[in-house]
């Protein structure tokens, strides 16, 4: 993903001269091909992620289109005060890119299992956070991130993710779901980020009778697909690499909660939730060894 989205973001570069990319002291042999096109627009601030959060904070007042790039946690979790505060406050136009998320860098420990990112930036008012499932959902979203304003969180995997969709996404928009395997069953599992292509492969075996749609976006959620879901399925599956609290499948449970009460919808599906529960992984290893370790299985 990490690749698609750069060799995106050059392309973007090339046709909105407002793009910045800044960089926390990582990214080789991935974001030289930005540094070498663009390198009046290409910052390496070092391992200093909330002070790139305040450059970042300081480039869009002056009307640039900011993309803050990092490991998993580092511009997240740890910056979230300079992101609520500097960026987010003032409505700034700084894209957030975190590449790692869930356990893909596993076997670095629990400084490095980007498991509550989401639900930590979705709490910010007027945040866009997108869970892109593939390296054609990350193309998409990165075509998306530089036409519009304000400040989005990008969560990608890290390399190697297996590519999901046939064809490139057109006409992508934001809180969309997407469908992926349509089965013609009365079940529904949704799946965000890298662990789409799992989801994939398990109801591709013919073990799951159950339709498949990605879900790019945590917030906004488009509420017409959550009508449409809730009309043609009696249950949803969400599954996610992420704390059970404030993911994704939180974020569906919130909306499908609220249509039923306002009675846009007449019934209320049964969700499972399939995610990580209330604790942290102490022990290392492979992404889909913990994975399997902490219960993320359909």
């Amino acid at each position: 993903m990490r690749t698609a989205f750069i060799n995106q973001l050059v392309t973007e570069a090339e046709l909105h001269e407002n793009i910045v990319l800044l960089v926390g002291d990582l990214g080789y042999s991935v974001v030289e091909i930005f540094a070498d096109r663009f390198p009046d627009r290409y910052y390496n601030v070092g391992i200093a992620e909330q002070s790139m959060a305040g450059i970042a904070a300081g480039l869009a007042h002056e009307g640039y289109n900011v993309y803050l790039y990092s490991i998993g946690n580092f511009p997240t979790l740890r910056c979230i005060e300079q992101l609520r505060y500097d960026v987010a406050y003032h409505n700034l136009s700084v894209k957030i890119v975190a590449v790692g998320a869930g356990y893909a860098y596993g076997s670095l420990g629990a400084s490095h299992h980007a498991t509550e990112d989401i639900a930590m930036l979705r709490a910010i008012p007027d945040t866009i956070v997108s869970t892109p499932g593939d390296p054609v959902e990350t193309r998409a979203i990165a075509h998306l991130s530089a036409n519009i304003p304000g400040m989005m969180y990008i969560r990608l995997g890290k390399a190697r993710e297996t590519i999901v969709h046939t064809n490139e996404i057109d006409g992508l928009r934001i809180g969309d779901l997407l469908p992926v395997e349509m089965k013609g069953s009365k079940t529904a599992i949704l799946a965000g980020g890298s662990i789409l292509a799992y989801a994939q492969e398990r109801v591709n075996s013919g073990e799951i009778n159950a339709d498949l749609y990605s879900v790019p976006f945590v917030k906004p959620l488009n509420v017409d697909c959550l009508i449409h879901l809730a009309e043609c399925y009696d249950n949803i599956t969400v599954i996610e690499e992420h704390q059970l609290s404030g993911g994704i499948g939180s974020a569906v449970v919130e909306v499908l909660s609220d249509l039923y009460a306002s009675g846009r919808i007449v019934n209320m599906p049964h969700v499972r939730r399939v995610a990580i529960r209330d604790v942290f992984c102490h022990v290392g290893g492979s992404q889909q060894y913990l994975r399997n370790y902490m219960g993320l299985k359909l």
